[in-house]
Parts: C-alpha cells; sequence; structure tokens
C-alpha cells in the first residue's frame, strides 16, 4: 500500500455549486484538471472543506466517482467517508473502495463523541471492513472528540491505518505521535503548520490553501523534502496572511468566496454555511490582491 499513499500537498477539495446549490459535476471535473495540472499531489474528495456534512450518501458517492473517473489515476484519491456513527462509516467506506479510491479519510466521531477505547474501537471497526489505506483525521475543534497522542500507538498497529491528519494545532502533541508511532505517516491539517510539522517528521499536507495556490502549496512541501528547509520556510510564512484570510470565517466559506473572486466560478456553500459579511469580505479581497489572485 506504500505506494497509495503521498508525498506532498493534497488538495482538501471544494465540492463545487450551482446557484440552485445542487452540485456541480461538470465544474468538479474542471478544478480536478487544474489541481493536477498545478501539481497538486492528491485529492482528497468529500472532507469538511468539500462540506461532506450536507452532502446525502448518494451525492457522495457520485463526488466520489466523478474524481477518481477524472483524476484518472495521475494522482491518488482519497475519500472522505467519517461519520459519527461507525457502521455507516464502514457502509461508505465499502462503496468508497469499490469505486477505485486510494485510500479513505476518517474523521473522529463527533456530538456523541467517544472516549480513547471507544475510537480505537471505532477505527478497528472501520479499517477491517476495507482494503485500503485509512488515514485518521483528528480535528477535536470541530469534533470535540480529541485523539490523545498516546492512543496513536494502538491506531497504528490496526491493518491498513497508515496515516494521521493531524489538526489538533497542537505541534507538542504531533512531535509526541512522532516520537512513539515509527510507521504512521503524519500529514498536517493546518496550512500555517506545513513547514513546522515536516520538522517533525511529516510528509505533507492535506490542504485548503491549495484550492486557490496549488502550485505554491505543493512547492511548500516539495522543498522541505529536497531539504531546501530555509527556502520552504520562506515561502510558507510569505503565504501565512493568505492562510488566516482563507479562514476568517467557518470553512470553506473564505476559501469558496476566495475562488469566485479569482474567476472560477465555484458557487456558493450550502446552509447553515452562509456568505462572508461586507468587512471579511474586504480583507479577504485586499490579501488575495497583494498575491495578486485578483
Amino acid at each position: 500500500m506504500e505506494n497509495k499513499m503521498f508525498k506532498g500537498a493534497g488538495v482538501a477539495l471544494i465540492t463545487p455549486m450551482n446557484e440552485d446549490k445542487s452540485v456541480n459535476y461538470n465544474k468538479l471535473k474542471e478544478l480536478v484538471n487544474w489541481q493536477i495540472e498545478n501539481k497538486t499531489d492528491a485529492i482528497i474528495a468529500c472532507g469538511t472543506t468539500g462540506e461532506s456534512s450536507t452532502l446525502t450518501d448518494e451525492e457522495k458517492l457520485k463526488v466520489i466517482e466523478e474524481v477518481v473517473k477524472e483524476t484518472k489515476k495521475r494522482v491518488p484519491v482519497i475519500a472522505g467517508t467519517g461519520s459519527n456513527n461507525t457502521m455507516h462509516a464502514v457502509e461508505l467506506s465499502k462503496k468508497a473502495e469499490k469505486l477505485n479510491v486510494d485510500g479513505l479519510l476518517v474523521v473522529t466521531p463527533y456530538y456523541n463523541k467517544t472516549s480513547q477505547e471507544g475510537l480505537v474501537k471505532h477505527y478497528e471497526t472501520i479499517a477491517s471492513s476495507v482494503n485500503i489505506p485509512v488515514i485518521v483525521y483528528d480535528v477535536p475543534s470541530r469534533t470535540g472528540c480529541k485523539i490523545e497522542p498516546e492512543t496513536f500507538k494502538k491506531l497504528e498497529e490496526i491493518k491498513n491505518i497508515e496515516a494521521v491528519k493531524a489538526a489538533s494545532g497542537s505541534i507538542s502533541d504531533v512531535t509526541t505521535i512522532s516520537a512513539n508511532c515509527k510507521n504512521l505517516k503524519i500529514y498536517s491539517g493546518n496550512d500555517d503548520q506545513i513547514t513546522s510539522m515536516m520538522a517533525i517528521g511529516g510528509i505533507g499536507v492535506i490542504s485548503v490553501l491549495s484550492n486557490i495556490m496549488p502550485k505554491q502549496t505543493h512547492e511548500i512541501c516539495e522543498l522541505f523534502l529536497e531539504n531546501k528547509v530555509k527556502e520552504s520556510k520562506e515561502l510558507q510564512l510569505k503565504l501565512l496572511d493568505l492562510i488566516h484570510a482563507i479562514f476568517i470565517d467557518v470553512n470553506p466559506i473564505p476559501v469558496k468566496e476566495a475562488m469566485n473572486l479569482m474567476g472560477l466560478n465555484v458557487g456558493p456553500c450550502r446552509l447553515p454555511l452562509y456568505k462572508l459579511n461586507e468587512k471579511k469580505l474586504e480583507t479577504l479581497k485586499s490579501c488575495l490582491k497583494k498575491h495578486n489572485l485578483i
């Protein structure tokens, strides 16, 4: 399975919508090709940034299917199949595997949450139901459910669990994970921590920024992997204000707005996500102009 895991910048792809908020599958295909042309290392479909929580199962599977077809094996495709209902996640994961994805991104249970023992059982049940790599997604700010660093030692022993998308925001926690887990691959889940995460053992990022700057996000990772750490750090810091701007409101509201301002015409978000207010919109526009994106 080693060949199916990517190094570098994987885009947490938005799901484009028509004005009536139905999924725009033609635009989705355009975005896949634009991403690959601009050196994206992997495509993650139906994650948080893809508004998975407001997509029906049928829409999710259709989005995943179209991404796989359009990618044509040029880069790996990772499908978001997480749920706070373990058996629902199993069902989605099995169906995504049949669509020939290269791996799965599985978020921790949210709302009902669980204990650390429950997390291990949750992931064991999902991972054992498929034969492709699973990336564990730890994002306690959204889920209210944190995977403790020590728990990752148990998770990496589970067949098919190969990586973590670490989005707790804690470099200290990720340092502990890196020290304790010799086989677990680490992806940054935060665009402002790519270089720092790679310095403690990470191999890349699952990125929101890649939706608007795929080439540059790829370069941050590529430079680090080529031991050009200073250059990687400088590019990371150069883009810091833009990274902050695309998180000025709840993701993916700002990044979708940015893409629309750039002429990519990806449509609105679905409720409860709502458009930016004027003040935030002006801040975003100003930053996009500074980086010559509009």
